[in-house]
């Protein structure tokens, strides 16, 4: 975040709060929450302000995932501290995953922060800034994405055993939010201009589990899809061991739930699936994929993984290659292994240098951008719904029902022959395309 400062400082009366929010859409969504709630009590709130006063209280909402986005946090921190000691804010707040799980640390290395809070403290941290939590402020939340879309979680936590991942150590067990409350804040958001939701949480299949003793994802998603100018729905963040097949039923009867799915897979190794106690073997999860595309022929898969886990070997890697050629997964991220203390793979060696852990993210990046790119072009000539997200310079950028938006492809539209406003969804025919961009034209 590139920082200002004020020359005449804040205005007299009550400090502003500036949240500043780093990591995944999970922290967006809890900023939004946050903001809403000072709003609520009548305290002026801006998100990651490009000028800073002097007695702005930055409320610095972190992630604690892996290594980098750590040292991101911690950077963050050191930077509003040292202008804290400048005189150039006036509090500095830290919540978030990197709090939840190193406050004591934290508090002894940094120690002139003024309060650290944990990912379940929502209600401490605004009494410290003056503000009541108020239950009646169920979906009021103030978006810091566009207002046509917005990250809708729909529970906390998880109850996964992933060997890698620290998630349960900083959200805790998985608690799904209530369906009615759900609906009510989807019908908020609505009458407040959204058209997509995009489902988030640690788990979305797992969703009901504890509420209602079944995974209830489907009839959720039916209830979201009736709330009125709901035009998306789209699902991130599903896991595959124990994928409850009816939410494809309620896909293809619904056309506002979009043929879209995220899906982190990690790896196809049995090796490595076991050791990383995913739940789930390389047949089961080709089984799953060749179902799911069976099912919704149209879809589109979005998956994960990991490259230089521990024991990672180099016939393992080629196998997991060898599988990303031939899923031809419509998108696919790919990360380095990150040794997290606490974890179940922290008890094993990291042995697998990081230039080669480097190495082999790049290999399957390549490798999905050529697919991307023959995928897209089979897209030429085509027609699709799209949905304009932003103006970039000469052209407005939006996305098909196929894309989330930052992580996935884009439809590029030249602003001097074409004209939509932010949020509108139009018709485009696709005149070209690239790795990972379509470009085309209007035409209704």
């Amino acid at each position: 975040m590139k920082t200002k400062f004020s020359k005449s400082g804040s205005p007299k009366g009550k400090p502003r709060v500036n949240v500043v929010t780093l990591g995944c859409s999970k922290n967006i969504h809890d900023s939004e929450v946050l903001m809403g709630q000072l709003k609520g009590s009548q305290i002026d709130v801006v998100h990651e302000a490009n000028h800073i006063q002097d007695n702005d209280i930055v409320v610095i909402n972190t992630c604690g995932f892996i290594d980098n986005a750590k040292q991101e946090s911690i950077d963050t921190i050191l930077q509003f501290a040292d202008l804290k000691d400048q005189g150039k804010v006036g509090k500095v707040i830290v919540t978030g995953c990197l709090s939840e799980r190193y406050k004591p640390e934290l508090e002894a290395e940094i120690p002139n922060v003024d309060a650290y809070f944990g990912t379940n403290d929502l209600p401490d941290l605004l009494a410290t800034i003056g503000a009541d939590y108020r239950h009646e402020l169920l979906g009021e939340r103030l978006l810091t994405t566009p207002s046509h879309y917005a990250f809708f979680k729909i529970a906390e936590g998880c109850n996964r055993p992933c060997s890698f991942c620290a998630i349960p150590l900083m959200r805790g067990k998985h608690v799904s939010k209530p369906m009615e409350d759900l609906v009510k804040e989807a019908k908020h958001l609505a009458a407040n201009g959204t058209k997509e939701l995009i489902l988030i949480a640690q788990d979305l299949t797992y969703y009901g589990l504890d509420l209602y003793g079944k995974r209830n994802l489907s009839e959720l998603l039916r209830r979201l899809s009736d709330v009125e100018g709901i035009e998306w729905i789209r699902l991130q963040y599903a896991y595959p061991s124990g994928f409850p097949m009816d939410i494809l039923d309620a896909m293809n009867e619904r056309s506002n739930i979009c043929n879209y799915l995220d899906m982190p897979l990690q790896h196809i190794s049995d090796r490595m699936l076991t050791s990383m106690r995913r739940g789930t073997s390389k047949q089961k999860q080709i089984d799953l994929v060749n179902r799911i595309r069976d099912k919704v022929p149209d879809i589109a898969l979005r998956t994960t993984l990991i490259c230089g886990y521990p024991g990672e070997t180099e016939e393992d890697f080629q196998e997991m290659l060898e599988w990303v050629e031939e899923t031809r997964f419509d998108r696919l991220g790919c990360f380095t292994y990150s040794h997290e203390e606490k974890t179940h793979a922290y008890t094993l060696e990291d042995d697998v240098p990081e230039e080669v852990k480097q190495e082999r993210v790049e290999a399957v990046m390549e490798l999905q951008q050529g697919i991307s790119y023959e995928i897209n072009q089979t897209k030429v000539g085509k027609e699709f719904k799209v949905l304009i997200d932003r103006v970039d310079g000469d052209y407005f950028i939006g996305r098909t029902e196929y894309d989330s938006p930052e992580v996935d492809n884009e439809v590029v539209l030249d602003a001097k022959t074409n004209y939509a406003r932010i949020g509108d969804f139009v018709q485009v025919k696709v005149d070209g395309a690239e790795d990972f961009d379509l470009y085309g034209t209007i035409v209704k």
